[in-house]
């Protein structure tokens, strides 16, 4: 079979200005970059603000292995199934980070015969948003250290600097560093570090935002630092949220490109769901409802992380309702969950599947909690035998929860219509009656047992004394009303993640507490969870190239 991008580059693309036509968009309302891909006006979002809404179908899942399991591409190959089944269909996802592309994961824009295209432009520098955010994230920090270096009016505590630089790639060697060195011309000697762009706060207010007056009073809102005498500094005392918006201008306007089989899809923000709230801009799937019947998005990682967040902080900030879930299993995934190894997923084992499979039953549980209800779609790989999807299957039937075999790796749109119907039919026979697991009213240390307890099975939460003085000081601050960013491994339903299946019998740890005042969330840190990640002994940028031509080779 090719590879990922060798069926990419064989790809038939439509010209941006024909997607954009099927959808009922002039060129007017397009700024295209290249042949391919395209910003989408402003002027857009006044023009469609009457329409109905379409239906929003969710796609999470289960915890995955470390490869992933698919996600991008069942969510991919549905909306090319709900248009081969006449639906008119907007896809919204996220923008890959660079981070994973070289890292271990590969890309994210789809897999086989469900992708999303230009797949190389995708992966890589796209429109250049990724790039805006890093620059406004660090005109930030250089105004804060430039404003300390002249004369520090503000009377800013160096060792209370609470904004991190970024980039958007892993690399452990920034984690922690130092900053100032030199001399006296150089700055006020402190200690620094990084993080992922993707987990950047600044990426989150993009994401979160409705409109440039909106980000701008967001971006002014981000905690920086806090003074000698305990006071908080925000980026609007540093008046940087003004240059930043400037920065960002052309970064919060969604971009418009297209499946393999020329699907429209609305690509915008990026955020980890691990790290941070894993959904794609309000903005992109406000768009994409207004465009379409139906609009078919995702949230990162399993459902305990990207769903929960999906629901608690995006659905509840912009005022969604989400029709359905789409749960994403995958064979050798439950089997992961029933403890075989890595190395061994690819043979036949009814046993680790029957083990595995509470993984699964845990997280239709979730999703039904939220009043939405879930259509379980089956990603086959080639390993899967017959004998595995049938008890998959029967176990669906008697948790009565619609269930479909997804082939649109192999088959594209093709494979994935039985999906769409079914997903349609849920959508028609069971109206969704969603709500947030919690109420921001309550305490942060409410909101988190409430998560802990409920979507993680939790005994509890253990909170450390870095968190207990973090949270003391954001209830002073008058900021224990909004909702909470656990920031988590994916590989388990608790903070370690050796725990496969359905831990029982553990506590949540929750190290430290961060304020994202600007995103309007409380970031928890649990676990060893990192948010500047590292590379692999042997990266995915090992494996990737690029001839005399242009033609660039090794991505998947």
């Amino acid at each position: 079979m090719l590879t990922d991008i060798e069926i990419a580059q064989q790809a038939k693309m439509l010209k941006i200005t024909e997607i954009a036509k099927n959808l009922g968009i002039s060129e007017d309302d397009i700024e295209p970059y290249g042949h391919y891909k395209a910003k989408l006006s402003e002027e857009l979002f006044t023009k469609t603000a009457d329409k109905e809404d379409g239906k929003l179908i969710l796609v999470t899942a289960i915890n995955p292995t470390p490869a992933g399991e698919g996600k991008t591409t069942v969510s991919t190959g549905l909306a090319q199934a709900m248009a081969k089944i006449g639906k008119k269909t907007v896809l919204a996802l996220r923008e890959p980070s660079l981070g994973p592309v070289f890292g271990v994961k590969g890309g994210a824009a789809g897999g086989g015969y469900a992708q999303v295209v230009p797949m190389e432009d995708i992966n890589l520098h796209f429109t250049g948003d990724m790039h805006a955010i890093t620059a406004a994230n660090n005109l930030l920090c250089a105004l804060l250290d430039n404003h300390m270096q002249q004369g520090n009016e503000l009377n800013i505590d160096q060792r209370r600097i609470m904004i991190e630089r970024c980039m958007d790639m892993n690399d452990r060697a920034l984690r922690s560093c130092v900053v100032g060195m030199g001399g006296k011309i150089n700055g006020v000697p402190r200690q620094d570090s990084f993080r992922i762009t993707v987990a950047s706060e600044v990426m989150a207010i993009l994401c979160l935002a409705s409109d440039l007056n909106d980000l701008k009073k967001r971006l002014g809102s981000i905690l920086v630092a806090y003074t000698y005498d305990n006071k908080p500094v925000f980026a609007c005392d540093l008046q940087a949220q003004g240059s930043m918006t400037a920065l960002l201008k052309d970064a919060l306007k969604p971009n418009l490109v297209q499946t393999l089989e020329n699907t429209p899809v609305i690509i915008h923000g990026g955020p980890f769901a691990n790290i941070a709230h894993g959904c794609n801009s309000i903005r992109a799937t406000k768009l994409a409802l207004k465009l379409g019947d139906y609009c078919v998005t995702e949230a990162g990682f399993g459902s305990d992380l990207g769903a929960e967040k999906f629901f608690d902080i995006k659905c509840r900030f912009a005022g969604l309702n989400p029709s359905c879930v789409v749960l994403v299993a995958t064979v050798r995934a439950l089997k992961y969950n029933g403890g075989v190894s890595k190395a061994d997923l690819g043979n036949e084992n009814i046993e680790a599947l029957k083990k595995g499979i509470v993984n699964l039953q845990t997280h239709i549980e979730n999703m039904n909690k939220f009043g939405v209800p879930v259509v379980v779609a089956i990603n086959r790989f080639y390993t899967d035998s017959d004998g595995e999807i049938a008890y998959i299957r029967e176990f669906c039937d008697k948790m009565d929860t619609e269930v479909s075999l997804a082939e649109v790796f192999a088959k594209g749109g093709d494979g994935g219509t039985d999906l769409a119907e079914k997903v349609c039919r849920v959508i028609e026979d069971r109206p969704s009656a969603f709500r947030p697991i919690y109420n921001t009213e309550l305490s942060v240390k409410e909101k988190l047992d409430i998560i802990a307890k409920e979507i993680y099975r939790a005994d509890g939460v253990i909170y450390t004394a870095q968190a207990e003085k973090s949270i003391k000081e954001i209830t002073e601050l008058g900021y224990a009303d909004i909702p909470i960013c656990v920031a988590k491994t994916q590989y388990s339903l608790s903070d370690d993640p050796a725990k496969l299946g359905k831990p029982v019998n553990f506590s949540i740890t929750v190290r430290d507490v961060k304020l994202s005042a600007g995103a309007g969330f409380v970031v928890a840190l649990t676990g060893d969870i990192m948010t500047m990640p590292g590379l692999p002994k042997v990266p995915a940028a090992l494996m990737i190239d690029c001839d005399n031509s242009g033609s660039i080779s090794g991505l998947f």
